[in-house]
């Protein structure tokens, strides 16, 4: 077996439900100014008792449990957060054991927005080289790194996971036919959370506001994403070999709905292909694409030969593009 399938997809968003007119009314913005800007209308918070490796767990036993998979037969977990449980030790071996992958690897990935496009990738070739199965899980709580002050970020970013299972194929066409993956650091600072790592660690003095995320230049953020995320779908499309008019399934990191809207009409990507689910879960950052994957599928199931497209740019600045055939 040569190929790679995705054999099963696993979701979860947190019960709490946070409407814009909660976002509004502490920020002082005219009702629907949200909507209107970003084509939110809710997002997922967290409760207070609800760790990253919960919401991890939950997409990943979704997958698992869909696949009707052997957990003893994966090999391999690979982790896309940004908001693991604690900075050390890294949560995927917490994941793995929760979800009694008792053969498997376990590893984070930090690649922000990226970081799904990054795991996927990397767990394609796992696949293949070592004929063995992979489960990503992309999760994060974004909710408790939100500076409420903070307009740009407040009104966007969310708690959710998704989970893909990869496992081999006899399928020799099937699984990542193209990617490209791209990284900016000349614009590193555009999105950070400055304090807690070895440039700025905790200590006596420490401002607690340092360790929230800040965004204080949206616009930039906003250009050199989409032209990150356009250029490396369209790259990505080329390594495949795949016209875009063929894409069956358009899957963009989830920012907000006017950029994936710009990079669709970038690419040229038909309207109907586009799946979305920001309007009612926010910006998860590297959880939006296998959380919307996983939702999708639901009301319209991949078929076989389906070609999918993701891409997604984020903090570093760091992205990438993915063809994926089903």
């Amino acid at each position: 077996m040569s190929g790679v399938e995705i054999i099963g997809l696993g979701h979860f968003a947190p019960s709490r439900v946070v409407p814009n007119s909660e976002i509004e009314n502490r920020l002082g913005l005219q009702s629907g100014w949200i909507k209107r800007r970003t084509g939110i209308e809710a997002r997922r918070y967290a409760a207070d008792d609800e760790a990253l490796s919960d919401l991890a767990v939950a997409a990943g036993d979704m997958a698992l449990k869909r696949a009707g998979f052997r957990r003893d037969d994966v090999a391999l977990l690979l982790l896309a957060t940004s908001t693991p449980d604690h900075l050390l030790p890294p949560s995927a071996p917490l994941v793995a054991h929760r979800l009694r992958l008792a053969s498997a690897g376990g590893i984070d990935m930090a690649g922000a927005c990226a970081g799904f496009i990054y795991a996927l990738t990397l767990a394609d070739s796992f696949v293949r080289t070592h004929g063995q199965a992979v489960l990503v899980i992309a999760a994060n709580i974004l909710s408790r790194r939100i500076n409420p002050a903070e307009r740009a970020s407040s009104v966007l970013f969310a708690d959710a996971a998704g989970a893909v299972l990869l496992a081999p194929s006899e399928r020799d066409d099937a699984g990542v036919i193209g990617a490209h993956l791209a990284a900016a650091g000349a614009h590193y600072d555009l999105i950070k959370i400055p304090g807690g790592g070895s440039r700025k660690p905790f200590g006596a003095d420490f401002d607690p506001a340092e360790a929230l995320m800040a965004m204080p230049d949206g616009q930039s953020v906003y250009t050199k994403a989409v032209a990150m995320m356009a250029t490396a779908a369209t790259t990505a499309l080329g390594k495949a070999r795949v016209d875009v008019s063929d894409v069956n399934h358009f899957i963009p990191h989830q920012a907000n709905a006017r950029l994936m809207a710009t990079v669709a009409h970038q690419i040229g990507v038909r309207p109907d292909v586009m799946r979305s689910t920001v309007d009612q879960f926010g910006n998860s950052s590297a959880a939006t694409i296998p959380f919307t994957m996983s939702m999708a599928a639901e009301k319209t199931p991949n078929a076989r030969g389906d070609i999918i497209l993701m891409t997604a740019a984020g903090a570093g600045l760091s992205g990438g593009g993915a063809v994926f055939r089903s």
